[in-house]
């Protein structure tokens, strides 16, 4: 049986947890315990396990653009200037500050399980798991790529058509946040653009990420000299706008209970398609 838990997305904590739960794990009925062999047209039900909300999460009331929410999932549009964690000098202003609140006056059960992140001035789609088994389920994809998002960047210049930047990332050696192009000790980073407009001295790109390094596409059009506008750390520039000019446009993946495919778009904020008029 637990064999056949992990192969649907259980991770080894979670089958633990589920087993110890009171009707935690039921076959045809009955409680059963972990080790049991399972046979053709038994039925096994598995508990979703909810947690007590974190303590140290401190709900607050925000402004939150839900685009879709069930029982397993909640994908929202998060506006630039806000994190989507905690951290220092931001302990109740960020999104997952407003999902407590937004939880607690519905009187459910949240733990802020985030599935990727954004950078604070980043703004576009974020995707939250509602339990445990979910967060399994989406960062197993996570980890296999089968989680696919495409930001919409304004960059300074013309850029080319289309083209791939292949070109390693590394942690600068005088800063815990900024990240450069190092050849000799950065991490493989790929980056996919294609050029959709132009206007004004700026260039509106489609990018995608084969992977996942800090900063990626800010770093990544700074090397090739099409930074960013409005970056703070590599293109402190704000005459068009002042963050920098990067919004996750589209999310699709895999529900990690029904499996049914999910594909959401969040339109560009006014402050990136003023850039081009």
């Amino acid at each position: 049986m637990e064999r056949f838990l992990r192969s649907q997305g259980f991770s080894r904590h979670l089958v633990i947890t589920t087993k110890y739960q009171e009707h935690g794990l039921l076959l045809d009925g009955s409680p059963t315990r972990s080790n049991v062999r399972l046979h053709a047209g038994q039925l096994l039900t598995a508990a979703i396990v909810s947690h007590a909300p974190n303590e140290n999460l401190q709900p607050a009331e925000l402004p939150l653009s839900i685009v879709y929410e069930d029982e397993d999932i909640i994908v929202l549009n998060k506006p630039a200037g806000m994190p989507v964690h905690p951290s220092q000098g931001h302990y109740t202003d960020t999104l997952s500050n407003g999902l407590a609140y937004y939880y607690q006056q519905l009187e459910e059960p949240f733990t802020a399980r985030s599935i990727g992140r954004l950078d604070r001035d980043t703004s576009g789609l974020v995707l939250f798991a509602r339990h445990e088994l979910s967060a399994c389920i989406l960062a197993e994809q996570m980890r296999n790529r089968d989680i696919h998002r495409e930001y919409r960047a304004i960059c300074t210049g013309i850029l080319p058509e289309s083209g791939t930047i292949d070109a390693p990332i590394a942690r600068a050696h005088d800063s815990t946040m900024e990240r450069v192009v190092d050849f000799d000790r950065g991490e493989p980073a790929v980056t996919h653009f294609r050029r959709l407009d132009m206007a004004n001295g700026y260039s509106l790109a489609a990018v995608r990420l084969e992977t996942g390094r800090t900063h990626q596409i800010r770093v990544h059009m700074k090397h090739i000299r099409h930074p960013l506008p409005g970056d703070f750390l590599y293109n402190p520039d704000y005459h068009v706008i002042n963050r920098q000019a990067l919004h996750s446009f589209r999310l699709a993946f895999q529900h990690p209970i029904t499996r049914e495919p999910m594909d959401f778009t969040a339109p560009i904020p006014d402050d990136m398609r003023t850039i081009l008029k």
